[in-house]
């Protein structure tokens, strides 16, 4: 059994094409930000699509930190700066010279740093459904972050999810509890343009993947059956 590659065309103004029309423009942003501010309704809601995700057990172990404080935001980036040196340092040939063309934050251009962590403790002990697999909470906040992209695109937003951190520092940073984890900081604004071209791929570091490659039917096949 294969799966059709014949698009299926749905009428443009159809939500269902409106929603894969955003699905598919989403990008992870770094040098496209205006720095222009927020509107504060704009602001309100893409958190309330953020909070509106679906959680383990209705559990919403998500909190939402947001960072406009420039001294606050320049600390983190030169934390994020001296975390991308460390990773550079392990790069050698090819690797090393794309990598040098890659930018990997907006923390500075950006209007807005959002933090978002998890509360493991939120809604324990009893969390329905997070028993048999611990790390459900936090595919929860994930799928918090997700919707929050998403609503961000489509209000005419960008958010780049910076990686290149240590959690201890950012937890220091920001006063997080030892108990709660940092999972992402997301620099969120508006942008000139959203690349038609994912940076990573129009730098050359990775190429998407077709979808039948990772597509399975019953079982998982090896990739030596593939």
């Amino acid at each position: 059994m294969t799966i059709s590659k014949r698009a299926t065309q749905l009428p443009e103004s159809s939500p269902a094409a409106q929603l894969y029309e955003v699905i598919n423009r989403r990008r992870d942003v770094r040098s496209e930000f205006t720095g222009e501010p927020i509107p504060d309704d704009v602001l309100h809601r893409v958190l309330s699509a953020a909070h509106s995700a679906p959680s383990v057990g209705l559990s919403q172990p998500w909190d939402f930190i947001l960072v406009r404080d420039e001294r606050t935001r320049r600390s983190f980036r030169e934390h994020v700066q001296a975390e991308r040196s460390v990773f550079a340092a392990q790069l050698e040939g090819e690797r090393a010279e794309t990598f040098s063309r890659i930018k990997v934050e907006g923390i500075l251009e950006s209007s807005l740093g959002i933090v978002v962590t998890y509360d493991h403790h939120r809604g324990a002990p009893q969390v329905l459904g997070r028993h048999a697999i611990a790390d459900a909470g936090l595919y929860s906040v994930c799928l918090a972050i997700q919707n929050l992209w998403l609503a961000a695109t489509a209000e005419g937003l960008g958010v780049g999810w910076v990686s290149f951190y240590r959690e201890e520092f950012l937890r220091r940073l920001l006063g997080i509890p030892s108990g709660i984890r940092p999972v992402a900081w997301l620099c969120v604004g508006p942008v000139r343009n959203l690349a038609d071209t994912p940076d990573l791929e129009r730098h050359g570091w990775r190429s998407r993947m077709p979808l039948e490659q990772v597509v399975h039917h019953e079982k998982y096949r090896s990739d030596s059956s593939r």
